[in-house]
């Protein structure tokens, strides 16, 4: 008896909204985890010690800001940053590679000798 068993989806579906090079907000993100649960309005800030996860929150009365969804144990975090993090720095080479492409140099040809056309 052989099971059908088709592959797990990807746990999270990281996607890179925009980058900002300036200032401490370096990208927007919105995760899909496990095709079932969408979290948007994430954002990669750059903090003290390197790269970090912001989760969306607001505002609370005494001015602490609240996240609105997170992952609940360490582990679950430790994975999602890393998920985050991981799609941004991809997604970082990958507009890196495709800008140094649209500045490098177009070399040129050398001018071969053209056959010319007689009078008409």
């Amino acid at each position: 008896m052989s099971k059908n068993t088709t592959p797990a989806p990807p746990k999270y579906d990281v996607k890179i909204h925009s980058f900002r090079p300036e200032g401490s907000c370096k990208a927007t993100a919105s995760v899909n985890v496990y095709g079932d649960f969408a979290v948007r309005g994430i954002k990669v800030m750059e903090g003290s010690r390197g790269l970090f996860v912001s989760m969306p929150s607001y505002k609370a009365g005494n001015g602490e800001y609240k996240d609105i969804c997170f992952p609940c144990t360490k582990e679950a975090k430790a994975e999602f940053d890393q998920a985050v993090v991981g799609a941004y720095q991809q997604a970082l080479t990958q507009s890196q590679n495709a800008t140094q492409e649209q500045e490098a140099p177009v070399p040129q040809q050398e001018q071969a000798s053209q056959p010319v056309m007689a009078g008409m």
